[in-house]
């Protein structure tokens, strides 16, 4: 049983490492797809690029976590939609900071960008581990 624990314990320790190697690549990702935004489109409204930047960056984490972090085989549309899911509170929660950050604390969008990004990348982690890349089956209750 001994070794049976080691080799979890190394797993969980090897997808941690991978999730943050992908977290960290999504995150340079994400932001340089916001600031690439903002700089091609100056006209348009930080919030409303910050929208198209999500949806790209979601996608590529989706991607990532799905064939590099979690390895699952199969679900690919729910695990994609759960992904939204996970990502779209984030998101609402990030278009909520980068207002506040800008609006009342004055920061750049891309400065306000780092910092919300920084905050919901916390919460991203277990939404994925528990919810979107989680697929056991939970046993029926027995009757009492």
């Amino acid at each position: 049983m001994t070794g049976f624990l080691a080799s979890v314990k190394e797993e969980i320790l090897r997808r941690g490492i991978r999730y943050v190697i992908v977290g960290a690549w999504n995150t340079l990702f994400g932001v340089g797809c916001y600031t690439a935004l903002l700089l091609i489109f100056p006209q348009v409204h930080y919030l409303v690029l910050g929208i198209f930047s999500n949806i790209l960056a979601i996608t590529n984490a989706f991607l990532c976590y799905k064939f590099f972090v979690f390895k699952t085989k199969g679900y690919l549309l729910t695990e994609y939609f759960r992904c939204y899911i996970v990502y779209g509170g984030g998101m609402l929660a990030g278009m909520c900071g980068m207002f506040v950050c800008v609006s009342l604390f004055g920061f750049s969008p891309v400065w306000a960008n780092l910092v919300v990004t920084a905050v919901v990348i916390i919460g991203s982690y277990c939404g994925h581990r528990f919810f979107s890349f989680n697929h056991k089956k939970k046993e029926p209750e027995a009757p009492r």
